[in-house]
């Protein structure tokens, strides 16, 4: 497979983009190699600067549920921006995404802002505010954006940035410690430790934040102890100590189910903040909740936010149209692709004496390799082999299908991936499968 125009590309953009990127997963530090530059993509298909075609399990980190370059969204898309691009006033777009986001969610009111990041560093302010105290609470693995006060022991890209990301608090150089001083951080899925941390410092917690179901050290499934989900439990103890319960959507809202993992366990937070899918592959996210708790918010209430750029017209059009066209038909569509994937995955890795383990959230899920045993926490998803991983993903790159570039990451399929496509990825697992085995 000719690679010399990415490689070229990535030389130049290195002269000019710290390490060549503009997010750091996109580096391929975790696998090595070479990072593909996208000139297109349409359907469950991107074609790199060389011309190369490769079936994609990426899908912009999540928002392309309806597959690259839809028809509508781009007529939607197109229309829009011929009026104008940007006003910096009110229009009836951002109206229409909210109206749609609160059909589909608990939430009674949203805010619309520019990214995910944006989202949960306005929904911490917003929750500090309400409360009147400092500190939060979140989960070893859980990423809910570069926010200084959430970049404490981290997934996503940060934990393939080596050990020092994963046990430094705060994971990142430039984060104050006295920022970091006010988060608290507990092993996910342990009640016990959450109920002691709220033990010791339940008067001074403003809210707990979590992902929903955890997609950024791989999926973790939220455990359900005596019939009671871990989100359930989350909400009862920080309302037992006057706290806010969190719930980050950012990448499970409206993917896992038309209504994200909320229409998966039925609870109710006190706040949520959304993205990915509702931008329909376009910079825009969200936070919401109840009214009572978002009229705090300027500029009703003493909270101040703003942004530019939020509920950019064209952005909005896009995220709508794209929740107009996630039916039900296209969720049951994807859970049933995706349930087929992940057995061809697990039989492929089988046949070739792999250990792995296999995390879902519905379509969503993630392969762990190197471990066999069960995946719950961070700590447990840190020992799959990086090594195998790596020997696993370019063999898979090498024949045209283009997996998330960790094996922290989630797979992400689209309604485009039908039965051929399953076909010409489980064509290629044998292969990377006998590539993971001589990792080991």
């Amino acid at each position: 497979m000719e690679t010399l125009r990415s490689a070229e590309l990535f030389a130049r953009a290195q002269n000019v983009i710290p390490g060549g990127v503009n997010s750091p997963v996109r580096a391929y530090r975790a696998v090595g190699g070479t990072p593909r530059f996208i000139q297109s993509a349409k359907g469950a298909f991107v074609t790199d600067a060389d011309g190369n075609e490769y079936v994609d399990l990426v899908g912009s980190w999540g928002p392309m549920i309806l597959g690259h370059a839809h028809p509508q969204v781009l007529d939607a898309v197109m229309a829009t921006a011929s009026l104008g691009t940007s006003f910096g006033a009110p229009t009836e777009a951002e109206v229409e995404l909210a109206e749609l986001i609160v059909e589909r969610t608990p939430v009674e009111q949203v805010r619309l802002v520019n990214s995910g990041t944006e989202a949960t560093m306005s929904v911490l302010r917003l929750a500090r505010g309400i409360t009147g105290r400092d500190k939060i609470l979140k989960f070893a693995g859980c990423y809910h954006g570069h926010v200084d006060a959430l970049l404490v022991a981290a997934g996503s890209g940060v934990a393939t940035l080596g050990d020092a990301a994963s046990r430094a608090i705060p994971s990142s150089p430039g984060v104050p410690g006295v920022v970091a001083a006010d988060t608290l951080v507990a092993p996910y899925n342990d009640r016990g430790a959450v109920e002691a941390i709220f033990a010791e410092h339940g008067d001074q917690i403003a809210c707990i934040i979590t992902e929903a179901a955890p997609g950024n050290m791989g999926v973790i499934e939220p455990s359900v102890v005596d019939g009671e989900h871990f989100n359930s439990f989350l909400k009862r103890i920080a309302h037992q100590y006057g706290a806010l319960f969190v719930s980050d959507e950012v990448m499970t809202g409206f993917r896992v189910t038309r209504s994200g993992e909320y229409g998966k366990d039925g609870v109710v937070p006190d706040l949520m903040t959304f993205g990915k899918v509702m931008g329909g592959g376009f910079p825009t996210a969200a936070f919401g909740g109840a009214t009572e708790h978002m009229l705090h918010l300027s500029p009703v209430g003493g909270v101040y936010q703003a942004g530019t750029l939020s509920g950019n017209p064209v952005a909005s059009v896009a995220g709508a149209t794209t929740l107009r066209l996630c039916t039900d038909e296209v969720y049951t569509h994807l859970d049933a692709m995706s349930a087929q994937l992940q057995q061809s995955v697990h039989t492929a890795l089988a046949a070739f004496g792999v250990p792995h383990t296999i995390n879902t959230a519905n379509s969503m899920f993630s392969v762990f390799l190197g471990t066999d045993g069960p995946v719950t926490n961070y700590e447990q998803a840190q020992e799959q082999s990086g090594e195998a991983f790596a020997a696993f993903f370019h063999s898979m790159l090498d024949q045209g299908i283009y997996l998330p570039p960790s094996g922290y990451e989630c797979w992400f399929l689209s309604a485009k991936h039908d039965a051929n496509v399953i076909d010409r990825i489980v064509s290629a697992l044998p292969k990377a499968a006998a590539a993971a085995r001589k990792a080991l």
